[in-house]
């Protein structure tokens, strides 16, 4: 049952504030258990940083969601760059699987960060993912992570 209008009900956008986005795949399809899916995907992130829309603090790409935490800069709202995100990720993967459709469920997860502590606390629960997971037993065997704490 979807409850798209619950996620939805307090969303708020404000630039220069921090924000963790969980996005789900369609059906929870793994997508991302393929490299050139995965690699395709992390590089969009980049790609709405380099455009000056967010400045990724820590995600983690797992085979069939995204832990994402970022501040939103003040180009684009919340929802647009979840929609850019989403639709340029769709868009390259379709063409090299000549799929069509969306990938990903329409509905996303976020939470506004309260403060400097949940901040960290947010950046350690996206990165240690794949190990709650049982994918990996160590973060050095998974390739599809980044944090700025962890430089």
């Amino acid at each position: 049952m979807h409850k798209s209008h619950l996620l939805r009900k307090g969303r708020s956008s404000q630039a220069w504030h921090y924000y963790v986005v969980t996005i789900t795949t369609k059906n929870r399809f793994n997508y991302f258990s393929n490299l050139q899916n995965a690699q395709i995907t992390v590089k969009q992130l980049y790609l709405l940083e380099s455009e000056g829309a967010i400045k990724t603090i820590s995600y983690v790409l797992m085979p069939d969601h995204l832990h994402w935490q970022f501040q939103l800069l003040n180009k684009y709202t919340l929802s647009e760059v979840i929609k850019r995100f989403k639709g340029r990720s769709t868009q390259l993967i379709n063409n090299i699987s000549n799929h069509t459709g969306s990938i990903w469920q329409s509905d996303y997860f976020d939470h506004q960060i309260k403060d400097d502590t949940d901040l960290i606390n947010q950046a350690r629960y996206i990165i240690a993912n794949p190990l709650r997971a049982g994918i990996v037993k160590s973060l050095k065997k998974y390739p599809y992570w980044n944090s700025i704490y962890l430089k």
